[in-house]
């Protein structure tokens, strides 16, 4: 890992500190800033969103879908939990925690904005993290590639259809337009601009292309951290009056995270999957495209919502919170081999 993806808890708390300042003491600017707004969407903070994204879709490779079928088992669990389990458990979670288990301690105009914002994190699995995480766990790299690929294809007509469903099943109205407007600003032409330039960059061979991912790989953190500067410049306010926000927030977060990652874990050994096709799915599943969750957030419900700060708070856990993950299903490797069925693939 980079300095900057190791250390990122640190440097989103820096930018936590950073932005409740510059709320404070410079709000007039911050408030302008806000208004810089072309049909809902914040325009600095849509450029900031394509800079972030894009050089992570540059790594995606759509070619690999064409390798699912040599680990359909792993690939089938990497699905189920994603798109079945992981959404909708944390709509469950967000349910129970933040309207009856918190409800005392947080702002009852805010509540469904916060279930909000946890069911846009739950509902865009990880991209580029992943790739981080498995390499950490000698995860298989084809593996990892075409689930990653899948997933991705799948976020681009699933995203919308799921969040709606789950925000009307929460009471939770948004307009169809404004989500759909979020997927293809987000999801659609990101994804159009990478591959594009992904391949411009390979016609030039592969060590072009992997020179320009490691200039350009600084930007995706760049960017994410100058979006929360503003966040917080807007959040700062709610977030001096109630700062065990935060920490309420993330406990739904880390739950899902254990469950997700466990279950994924646990259904690749009964069906005997290797342990370097286990390592990616359950990771994957437990991690988020917490980049997209922010901009969607930020785009349905604005800056000062409570579902923008839900969404922060999942860039704040991740980094932390996936590490103990990748040292638990390092360290239960012998375990897991003693359990694996012959795979008849």
């Amino acid at each position: 890992m980079s300095l900057f993806e190791r250390y990122l808890s640190v440097w989103v708390l820096l930018c936590i500190v950073a932005g409740i300042a510059v709320g404070q003491w410079q709000p007039g600017p911050v408030q302008a800033i806000g208004r810089l707004e072309v049909a809902r969407v914040n325009l600095p903070v849509g450029l900031l969103i394509w800079v972030m994204i894009i050089p992570m879709l540059l790594k995606v490779d759509f070619g690999a879908l064409s390798q699912v079928r040599q680990h359909w088992r792993g690939i089938g669990v990497t699905l189920f939990v994603n798109w079945a389990v992981k959404p909708f458990s944390m709509a469950l979670l967000g349910w129970l925690f933040i309207r009856h288990v918190f409800a005392p301690w947080l702002p009852a105009e805010q509540h469904d904005s916060y279930v909000a914002g946890l069911i846009l994190l739950a509902a865009a699995p990880c991209t580029a993290m992943v790739f981080v995480w498995s390499r950490l766990t000698n995860g298989h790299p084809l593996f990892t590639l075409s689930q990653v690929a899948l997933n991705d294809t799948i976020m681009v007509f699933a995203f919308a259809p799921i969040v709606a469903l789950l925000l009307g099943l929460s009471a939770i109205t948004v307009p169809w337009s404004t989500l759909l407007t979020s997927v293809v600003l987000y999801i659609v032409i990101p994804v159009l601009i990478a591959q594009v330039w992904r391949g411009a960059l390979l016609k030039r061979g592969q060590a072009a292309f992997d020179t320009a991912l490691a200039k350009i790989g600084p930007w995706s953190i760049t960017a994410l951290l100058a979006t929360l500067v503003l966040l917080f410049a807007f959040q700062g306010e709610a977030i001096l009056r109630q700062p065990l926000v935060i920490a309420m927030l993330a406990v739904p977060i880390l739950i899902q995270v254990f469950f997700n990652s466990a279950l994924a874990y646990g259904l690749n050994r009964r069906l005997g999957e290797s342990h370097s096709v286990a390592c990616p799915s359950a990771l994957i599943g437990a991690s988020n495209f917490f980049e997209l969750a922010v901009a969607a957030a930020i785009s349905l419900f604005g800056f000062e919502s409570g579902a923008a700060l839900a969404t922060v708070v999942g860039v704040l856990i991740e980094v932390p919170v996936m590490l103990l993950v990748v040292r638990l299903v390092n360290r239960s490797k012998g375990w897991y081999e003693r359990g694996e069925a012959p795979c008849r693939c």
